[in-house]
């Protein structure tokens, strides 16, 4: 019984100790920030940023890539630009973040809050399985398959469970992306790219998908309610009584459905 205890008292210190293994504080962090140059940028890279509160910080002038801000608040924050490639970023919140022209390749975002985050021009292959993303500005972002790595396997980015409602995706390309049971009621596709992409039990409820391009995608349970239509592509949908809510779908007649 002693010994059990003994045991039991180690495992929960060493689990105290790592809990607050973070490498820097946010005063450490906001003095690197302070005294980088585009020549030299705040050295934040490979750092253990886990539980901080960053937010409303400017990283511009940082090199963040590969570390590691799990659970950490980055909302309000400035990382337009950065290279963010194999960050682990699972739980992190970028709620009214400026992630506009980042690079996210390799990445786990699983969870992670970036409801009205700026991700325009962003470009990103990773797992983001129920992140909210609800109003963030997706519009010409690059999430398409990476078709050089496919030694590697299919490299894609995975939005399963996903909350996009009300996003802007405008001009947006998510080539063979994984998004079942994805939330898009509202959002803005117009022109967007989602060819081979899986939306088994998508929600397009009352979304513009005007102009976009759905070929190729697996579309069982997915839902059109109320969604403009007009110019969409469904080349290789031979059968459009699978498609849900298409009676209430507007500018249905201009679709293009083969």
């Amino acid at each position: 019984m002693k010994i059990h205890f003994y045991w039991t008292g180690m495992l929960a210190a060493l689990f105290c100790v790592s809990a607050a293994a973070a490498d820097l504080n946010r005063s450490d962090v906001e003095k690197r920030l302070a005294t980088a140059y585009k020549a030299h940028p705040a050295d934040l890279r490979r750092k253990d940023l886990t539980d901080l509160d960053l937010s409303g910080l400017d990283f511009k002038l940082g090199d963040l890539w590969g570390s590691d801000l799990r659970r950490s608040n980055l909302s309000n924050s400035d990382l337009s630009g950065l290279n963010l490639d194999l960050s682990v970023l699972s739980k992190v919140d970028f709620s009214n973040a400026n992630l506009s022209n980042t690079s996210i390749f390799g990445v786990h975002v699983g969870g992670a809050n970036l409801t009205n985050a700026n991700l325009s021009g962003s470009r990103f292959i990773g797992v983001m399985d129920r992140a909210n993303l609800s109003h963030a500005d997706l519009s010409h972002a690059v999430w398409g398959a990476d078709m050089k790595n496919q030694s590697m396997g299919l490299m894609r980015a995975s939005l399963n469970n996903a909350n996009l409602s009300g996003a802007n995706l405008s001009y947006a390309n998510f080539d063979r992306a994984l998004m079942r049971y994805a939330n898009f009621s509202g959002a803005n596709l117009h022109n967007a790219v989602l060819f081979g992409v899986d939306l088994s039990g998508a929600n397009f409820t009352g979304a513009d998908l005007s102009g976009a391009d759905l070929s190729g995608t697996r579309l069982e349970e997915t839902d059109f309610a109320g969604a403009d239509l007009a110019g969409t592509r469904f080349a290789g949908i031979k059968d459009k009584s699978k498609l849900k809510g298409l009676s209430s779908a507007k500018h249905l007649d201009t679709a293009i459905i083969d």
